[in-house]
């Protein structure tokens, strides 16, 4: 897979995640069994519009200068791993109901992915 087409996967989870929270808080949240109050809804809207910027984000450098590319990845990857981190950290303290590890799986994805690209493969846009 080119970097590219994994910037257009995250663009895509990113967005979807990011208008959800925007547009529809608490309904997202009760999924995974999770009831907000006025203050986490807002925290919550917080969220899904920093979702959108990095979904655009992925989709305008997608072909972009590499060493904006390099940049981006490795700021990508830093903020992936943290969310992997705080998804396992909900995960076992019981906040989030089972599917909570569709999160653990997503983050750790893109933590992998962004990972591989920014430290392993050779030439950053191949």
């Amino acid at each position: 897979m080119k970097l590219s087409s994994f910037l257009v996967v995250k663009t895509v989870i990113s967005l979807l995640f990011g208008i959800g929270f925007v547009l529809m808080p608490a309904v997202v949240m009760s999924i995974y069994g999770v009831t907000l109050d006025s203050a986490g809804i807002l925290m919550a809207q917080y969220f899904g519009a920093c979702l959108i910027g990095i979904g655009l984000a992925c989709w305008l450098f997608k072909y972009g200068d590499p060493d904006a590319l390099k940049c981006l990845t490795l700021a990508l990857f830093v903020a992936d791993t943290l969310g992997f981190i705080i998804s396992m950290l909900g995960i076992s303290s019981g906040l989030v109901n089972a599917l909570g590890w569709l999160n653990v799986a997503i983050w750790l994805f893109l933590a992998l992915g962004l990972g591989y690209f920014r430290f392993m493969k050779s030439g950053i846009l191949q």
